[in-house]
């Protein structure tokens, strides 16, 4: 068996490893892909030293097949194939309590607080393991935990179908919550930057505008009769995309908070307090969102194809790392573990 270790200054080392056997209430899991995510691209630059360490095995984006399970583990047998909703919770905090184990006060994300999936064999607790439909393509069941995201983004938008989407960012995460949100009904325009990624939008048959060249407030008012957007997502994590979140907003309309910023920015509060706005935030998943993401995967709702750009084998995961660093026209990167 042998793993990728994330070892600080850009830099990964093969080594071998040996598999962990699964406790009693754990399963082993034979990795077949790994997608490389935006937070794997954050440890990558040394931005989440304290927290990972430098000899750490990152990724949880996987798909795989069932090696082993533990004597107390039901529901689960050798051969399943699966993935890992990679998030392992106290239970007894207040935000457990009320059961919302996703935002755990003391959550421990697999993959970034544990080793992670970039290896050919990772243990992990039964309760994250859920089962795929055995036709499913392993290399397409790599995207499940990134739909899942935008399931749980559409989800805590409260969308409703006919209602008017603006995304602004049409990243890898951007685009898979305007399929979900589309598969939902919804009416959506991408905005973004790369007219790559704008061009794969309108392939999937999203309305698209590009900051650099309109005005996307203005252009999504015009659009949708002076209303503006029921819901806005901003993905782009950038200043320019809070600007426009509440610009474009219609009244009451919701918005959802996706991106991670690095920074504190700037948000006009008025415009909340006078157009009645909302604002949600949006971290990670649950497990309904995960089935979902199951589902809608399984059935081709996403293109799964078009959302990954390449695959590369572990021994080449530095170099894969490299190749999607600054890449703007790049949406999904995996390894192939196995």
């Amino acid at each position: 068996m042998r793993a990728a270790y994330y070892t600080g200054d850009k830099g990964f080392s093969i080594e071998a490893a040996t598999a962990v056997p699964p406790g009693a209430d754990s399963v082993r899991i034979a990795v077949a892909y790994c997608g490389i995510c935006g937070t794997d691209m954050h440890v990558f630059h040394g931005a989440m030293d304290a927290r990972v360490g430098t000899h750490r095995v990152i990724g949880h984006e996987m798909s795989g097949t069932v090696a082993e399970i533990g004597a107390e583990v039901t529901g689960l047998k050798v051969g399943d194939p699966v993935v890992v909703r990679p998030l392992a919770h106290c239970g007894i905090c207040p935000a457990c309590v009320r059961g919302h184990t996703h935002i755990c006060h003391n959550l421990k994300f697999l993959g970034l607080d544990t080793d992670g999936a970039f290896q050919h064999s990772w243990t992990v607790p039964a309760h994250t393991v859920h089962k795929i439909p055995a036709d499913l393509p392993l290399k397409h069941a790599a995207l499940v935990e990134p739909v899942a995201v935008a399931c749980h983004d559409v989800r805590r938008s409260r969308l409703a179908a006919g209602e008017d989407v603006l995304v602004i960012g049409g990243g890898p995460i951007g685009m898979l919550i305007a399929m979900v949100a589309k598969r939902d009904g919804a009416n959506v325009t991408v905005s973004e930057v790369s007219e790559h990624r704008l061009g794969l939008a309108r392939a999937f048959g999203f309305t698209t505008l590009n900051p650099k060249d309109a005005d996307v407030a203005k252009s999504v008012y015009e659009a949708t009769g002076g209303k503006g957007a029921d819901v806005v997502f901003e993905v782009s994590g950038s200043q320019a995309g809070i600007d426009t979140m509440t610009e474009a907003a219609a009244g009451r309309g919701r918005i959802v908070m996706v991106a991670i910023h690095g920074s504190r920015p700037q948000v006009d509060l008025f415009k909340f307090f006078w157009r009645e706005l909302e604002l949600l935030g949006a971290r990670v998943y649950e497990a309904a969102d995960y089935d979902r993401a199951i589902e809608l995967v399984a059935s081709g709702a996403i293109d799964c194809e078009a959302m990954i750009t390449n695959v590369s084998g572990l021994d080449q995961i530095r170099q894969a790392f490299e190749a999607l660093d600054g890449d703007a026209q790049a949406m999904k990167s995996l390894i192939q573990c196995s």
